[in-house]
């Protein structure tokens, strides 16, 4: 007779599913910035066109994000999560089997499939496994972001030490996602499974007209400015203060390492209170002592101070993703503001780097950097604070 495994081993393999899927959300984006001159030079890019190659993700996260409550709802969570990661299959082989064309349509596909699981794995995590939404969240941010670090990491030795060339740098991540499709698609089968949580139907509520949706949405497109400018303009202010491009990029690096730390625990702690205002204030405490140390020339106050802030950043993005279930009590609530939210943070991350750019070109100044980054801590703790409260939407 054969036995039907068990609930525990059905949830221990989500988790697992879980964990393959977020491996699978970052490196596809990070692998491109070290090859960015490869590319360039092989395809005959201009300057503007190889820059927006790494916007282009941003703007189509934040885009598709509006979509991707409504997909998930007809297709079912697992099902959409599913033929998001196949998306994103298709996306990496198209965008490195041409030209140009190719590359930018290709790039727009892996952002798409991206966004779709970005947004409906916080839902699947709640209505799958809602005892264990800490734990669950806090892997998730954290596998996304150790895998960003290693795309980042090894795409230009793959390149040029292996002598792969960029387009077999890329495809190397295709390996990945097919063993991700391969253990999510089972999933697809627990799609109709009722939410432990809840046993009727929950009331529509319309988050773009609640205050509460808006205050998370902007602590969490408060957070993405901030991570996404200290990422494209620190080694710049690093270097212009006589670091070498090696040492700045080094930094940047260690801060992303350390951030490691912060996005595996705040997520458990988060869920052990009844609001996360305290928590709030504590990561704002951190970027403001820890962007402050760049007012100092002195190198061991910059490397503690950005250590501190690295720590913060870390913390910041799993906590947003935590307060996205926790102000929530359904599975179409939770969608819904996991659209909107990311929605919004996506646009504010892709306008962080371009209006700090403009600042910069009109005055000349890299130092109005730490000024941006002060004032959006400030505004980080304000909007937190308001988000942070045990209400619900």
């Amino acid at each position: 007779m054969k036995l039907s495994p068990s609930p525990q081993q059905n949830l221990g393999f989500l988790f697992f599913g879980i964990l393959l899927v977020s491996f699978n959300l970052r490196p596809s984006i990070t692998a491109v910035g070290p090859l960015i001159p490869l590319i360039r030079e092989d395809l005959g890019l201009s300057n503007g066109w190889a820059g927006f190659l790494t916007t282009l993700p941003l703007l189509t996260f934040a885009t598709f994000s509006l979509f991707a409550a409504g997909i998930g709802k007809r297709l079912g969570l697992a099902r959409a999560i599913f033929v998001a990661l196949f998306v994103l299959l298709v996306g990496s082989i198209w965008r490195v089997s041409g030209g140009k064309l190719s590359l930018f349509l290709g790039t727009s596909l892996t952002g798409i499939g991206i966004v779709i699981c970005n947004v409906l794995l916080i839902p699947l995590i709640k209505k799958r496994l809602p005892g264990k939404l800490g734990l669950v969240t806090a892997s998730y941010t954290t596998g996304m972001s150790l895998f960003a670090a290693i795309g980042s990491g090894i795409s230009a030795p793959l390149a040029t030490d292996w002598s792969w060339g960029w387009r077999g740098s890329l495809l190397f991540w295709v390996g990945l996602l097919i063993v991700g499709l391969a253990v999510w698609f089972p999933q697809i089968s627990f799609d109709n499974e009722k939410s432990p949580t809840t046993t009727t139907q929950s009331p529509k509520v319309n988050v773009w007209k609640s205050r509460l949706a808006w205050n998370v949405c902007l602590f969490m497109g408060v957070q993405s400015m901030l991570y996404f400018t200290i990422i494209a303009w620190l080694p710049d202010m690093l270097v212009a203060r006589g670091y070498s491009l090696g040492r700045a990029g080094l930094i940047l690096s260690l801060m992303q390492v350390v951030g490691l730390l912060g996005s595996f625990f705040a997520p458990m702690l988060a869920v052990r209170f009844r609001d996360q205002v305290g928590m709030v204030i504590g990561i704002g405490l951190m970027y403001l002592l820890g962007f402050s140390s760049l007012l100092s020339t002195t190198a061991l106050i910059n490397y503690a101070g950005l250590t501190l802030a690295g720590l913060g950043l870390g913390a910041s993005v799993s906590l947003a993703y935590t307060m996205i279930g926790l102000r929530t009590d359904s599975e179409q609530s939770t969608t819904a503001l996991s659209g909107m939210v990311q929605s919004t943070g996506y646009y504010m991350a892709a306008l962080g780097p371009v209006l700090f750019g403009i600042a910069f070109d009109v005055f000349g100044d890299l130092n109005l950097l730490i000024g941006l980054m002060l004032a959006c801590s400030v505004l980080y703790i304000y909007f937190g604070t308001k988000s942070g409260k045990s209400e619900l939407i």
